[in-house]
């Protein structure tokens, strides 16, 4: 069965399509993604689709799914090196992709992620203290 590479690099997950999308293979990156965040306790995903060049309708609802799945697991996603055909799709199929934060690259992405999970482990360690 293909499936996509999930990388670790310490708390964030680094995913990059490197093949051409099909339903079935959004699905199990789908799958895959959200296992794996759960199992390592991931707080940040970087998923570069530079390789894209053609999204659909329904692989972009599962990139806005996987994003949220992500949230709720308390994991940040940003969507790295998007084709400005993919983005022009997009907006003509009415997608606005909700809560889908986006980044010009790979650099740009995490940099993101890192400031953020910075950002987060702070709240925590404040909520942690204030019930002390």
């Amino acid at each position: 069965m293909e499936r996509i590479p999930i990388l670790q690099m310490g708390n964030l997950l680094l995913v990059t399509i490197q093949v051409d999308m099909h339903d079935k293979l959004a699905l199990t990156l789908q799958d895959d993604l959200t296992n794996r965040i759960a199992n390592v306790g991931a707080r940040g995903v970087l998923i570069d689709i530079s390789s894209l060049e053609i999204v659909d309708s329904f692989i972009g609802r599962t990139l806005a799914n996987i994003v949220s799945m992500a949230k709720v697991l308390d994991a940040e996603t940003v969507v790295v090196g998007m084709q400005p055909a993919v983005a022009i799709t997009l907006v003509e199929l009415g997608m606005s992709l909700p809560g889908i934060r986006t980044a010009l690259n790979v650099e740009s992405g995490m940099q993101f992620l890192q400031q953020t999970v910075v950002d987060i482990r702070e709240r925590d360690d404040d909520w942690a203290n204030s019930e002390n």
